[in-house]
């Protein structure tokens, strides 16, 4: 442990937008890894470039193509988080369109933002895939290693192989994110964090989350790799707390707010009625139910002062599969209140004032995410509107 810590004292941060790069003998899918989205978490970029160098030397990629893509660059290079806004809250559809319009004087994130952006749609343009994002990304709290994703069932498919507690409906909370802007153009795409910021184990959970992704795509056998001490040791360093959880609350930090999160508490932390979190200008913030505490904040920067998460019973995971599969949410539309929000058909738009009697679990059950549209109405989108399942048929872990 203290070799690896002397290691990353001592490794330089890549400035250069492509860490690295390694492409097989024979055709194969395309595995994407995003590291240093923040500044403040560079962890994944040494891990990535360590594999990356320990592929070369044993030459263990027959196939398909493995790319490393660094983040925010002005931000790994001051270690901070990002300049004025977080790159990883930039990605709707909105803000891209704006970058792809005539040239404005754009903000440093802004800039980092669109030399990704250019990259990326050359590299979907030029690569045959099929494809697979990943996003290296640790924590400010101590945290066991965990994965996000948005809640598509070829996204449940793919992560399920891994040892790790899995994270649905972050999408729901967080707006802009990468990952969920590449998730809708229907590729499996999800988040993995490695650890706490300063914590050495988090870039040997990263170095054994990118050999793993490695062996499950079917670019690397597992053969030729420690596949199943590389298993244990995740889910060792998991806490056994390998299953599937949702969000379902979040505290979010307002404009000129003095948020501080009281010390101490640590991710999948479970806290009781009235537990005192954090004081928002002076006062304190206390939970109103018992709860499991998810990514409470203890840096500067950021507007997620924490969320709220529960353990989803195996029964409704398996029943939500069975209704998307059979698309009966298509009868939504008939309910007073409720409409299709295009004619893509990809989103409905929900009065509450007359369907108040839909709770947002059913929405879940049936794969769509809602968000509040003025104080009456959601929009709800579905989460398999796009999803390129076709394209990964084929593949080993199918």
């Amino acid at each position: 442990m203290a070799e690896t810590d002397h290691m990353v004292a001592n490794e330089e941060i890549a400035l250069e937008r492509i860490i690295g790069r390694i492409d097989g003998s024979e055709p194969g899918p395309c595995l994407i890894f995003f590291a240093g989205i923040h500044g403040n978490e560079p962890s994944g970029v040494f891990a990535f470039r360590q594999v990356l160098d320990e592929l070369s030397q044993h030459k263990m990629v027959a196939s398909g193509s493995i790319i490393g893509i660094a983040g925010n660059l002005w931000a790994l290079q001051r270690s901070e988080r990002f300049h004025t806004k977080d790159l990883n809250r930039l990605w709707t559809r909105e803000q891209i369109e704006d970058l792809t319009k005539t040239p404005a004087i754009l903000q440093e994130d802004q800039q980092q933002q669109q030399e990704i952006y250019e990259l990326l749609q050359s590299l979907l343009n030029e690569e045959t895939g099929p494809f697979y994002f990943f996003d290296l990304h640790t924590t400010s709290a101590d945290s066991v290693p965990f994965i996000t994703v948005n809640d598509s069932l070829l996204n449940r498919r793919f992560t399920r192989q891994y040892p790790v507690p899995l994270i649905l409906g972050i999408e729901e909370y967080v707006e802009g994110a990468l990952l969920s802007y590449i998730n809708e153009l229907g590729y499996v795409s999800f988040g993995f964090e490695g650890g706490q910021h300063e914590d050495p184990s988090a870039l040997e959970n990263h170095k054994m989350f990118i050999y793993l992704s490695l062996v499950f795509a079917g670019v690397v056998d597992k053969s030729r790799i420690p596949f199943d001490e590389y298993l244990m040791q995740l889910h060792g360093n998991s806490a056994g707390k390998r299953s599937f959880y949702e969000i379902y609350d979040r505290y979010e930090i307002q404009p000129d707010e003095k948020f501080v999160m009281r010390p101490g508490f640590s991710n999948f932390q479970k806290i009781k009625n009235g537990t005192q979190l954090a004081s928002r200008n002076g006062r304190s913030i206390t939970s109103a139910e018992s709860a499991m505490l998810f990514m409470p904040l203890y840096q500067s920067q950021g507007n997620d002062g924490y969320f709220l998460i529960r353990k989803i019973p195996v029964f409704f995971l398996w029943l939500s599969a069975v209704l998307r599969r059979t698309q009966v949410d298509r009868i939504f539309t008939l309910l007073p209140g409720v409409r299709w929000s295009s004619g893509e058909r990809e989103a409905m738009i929900v009065d509450l004032r007359i369907a108040r009697f839909i709770a947002r679990q059913i929405f879940h059950l049936f794969g769509y995410r809602s968000k509040e549209l003025g104080s009456h109405h959601l929009v709800i989108k579905n989460r398999e509107y796009g999803s390129r399942t076709n394209e990964y048929r084929g593949a080993p872990w199918w």
